[in-house]
């Protein structure tokens, strides 16, 4: 854990104000954490003299942490992002959201131009399960893959992140809700319809009150779940920006990959086939399975060898992903995941599965190795 001396980054510290960072003693005891407050000059001083010290990643924003760490903490980065905008989300009717949904967005954003492997691999782990979570992990499945795609459409920047903010936020006033409709068995009640119709309105009316000012990405959410031939809501319009009708592909193919009481996730290839068939021929959803493939990262797949894998990046062709073995060829589950060359005659990819059968992810941490390598 690299640490500075207190003594450098003083001008940091605001008396009575909270830490911007956790102050440790020399040997690494921790004295005050994050958040804990200086009270006095006198109390910096005595702090310094003994030689206090911080946690040298603590002082660098979180963004360039994400450009910069080695590639092994990426894994426990995207937790701590995600965790950062589960946050911000569930705090949306607070003060100050506006710049705390900024805060949460940049780290991520960087993580996803470091390593879109890992990126497209968060966008097929299922996370959460219960409402304002549940909510929250779809909204970031699917700002993510906005966000991907608008890259290999050659989107600049500003629109880029505009994707991402509107995938984000263009279901910021039903967050609950979609946990609820999530675990229920039944149809969506009249007034859960009712909800769902007018959603697109409400979360505009949500992102203006926290003081949203751009024009395209208020836009966009109230044009997130319209389409080109009329048939959407809430106005059935045709003329669709292009910022919303990207979103929307977007959330549509991630729902697909994303389970639900009534449902299984469809395995990639299957949701990707399902995209070209209902929309042919567009270039924003030819894009998007372009990216993520036939065998994305996060898909299960079955070897020709017999183990259970697990993709975790994209191969030197569409049909050698690279792979981790987390069962050996009989079933039995291996102490750590093993890569595998997809490419090795014999060890090709037979088929894509779904967990099924009771099986869970592993988690993350337990792929580290794997994803990192």
């Amino acid at each position: 854990m690299p640490l500075a001396p207190l003594a450098t980054v003083q001008h940091r510290v605001q008396l009575g104000q909270p830490l911007p960072f956790g102050v440790r003693d020399a040997d690494g005891t921790l004295l005050l954490a994050r958040g804990q407050v200086v009270q006095s000059p006198t109390q910096l001083q005595a702090l310094m003299a003994r030689g206090a010290v911080v946690e040298l990643h603590a002082l660098i924003d979180a963004a360039t942490l994400a450009r910069q760490a080695p590639r092994r903490q990426l894994p426990g980065l995207w937790n701590e992002a995600i965790a950062r905008l589960d946050q911000a989300l569930a705090a949306h009717a607070a003060e100050g959201f506006a710049a705390a949904l900024d805060a949460a967005t940049a780290p991520l954003a960087a993580l996803v131009a470091r390593d879109p492997d890992l990126a497209i691999f968060q966008v097929l782990s299922e996370r959460a399960g219960a409402d304002v979570a549940y909510g929250a992990r779809r909204s970031l499945q699917t700002a993510v893959t906005a966000l991907l795609v608008s890259r290999r459409l050659g989107w600049d920047d500003a629109d880029g992140e505009r994707a991402f903010k509107v995938g984000l936020t263009m279901n910021l006033s039903m967050l609950e809700l979609q946990g609820q409709l999530a675990r229920q068995a039944a149809p969506p009640s009249p007034a859960q319809r009712q909800q769902l119709q007018t959603h697109p309105m409400r979360s505009l009316r949500l992102l203006e009150q926290a003081g949203v000012a751009d024009p395209l990405w208020l836009e966009a959410v109230l044009q997130h779940h319209e389409v080109e031939d009329s048939s959407g809501y809430p106005s059935g319009r045709s003329d669709v920006c292009d910022l919303a009708s990207l979103v929307r592909r977007a959330d549509v193919y991630t729902s697909k990959l994303s389970s639900r009481s009534t449902r299984e996730a469809l395995g990639a290839d299957l949701a990707g086939r399902q995209m070209f068939l209902q929309d042919p021929g567009h270039p924003m959803t030819a894009a998007l399975v372009k990216e993520f493939g036939i065998f994305p990262p996060g898909c299960h797949v079955r070897l020709q060898s017999g183990e259970l894998a697990i993709v975790v990046a994209r191969g030197g062709t569409i049909m050698t992903p690279v792979v981790a073995c987390l069962t050996d060829a009989v079933g039995r589950t291996l102490s750590q995941p093993e890569r595998v060359d997809t490419a090795a005659r014999g060890r090709g990819v037979a088929a894509v599965e779904g967990l099924g059968q009771g099986r869970r992810p592993l988690p993350l941490d337990r792929l580290m190795a794997a994803l990192v390598s």
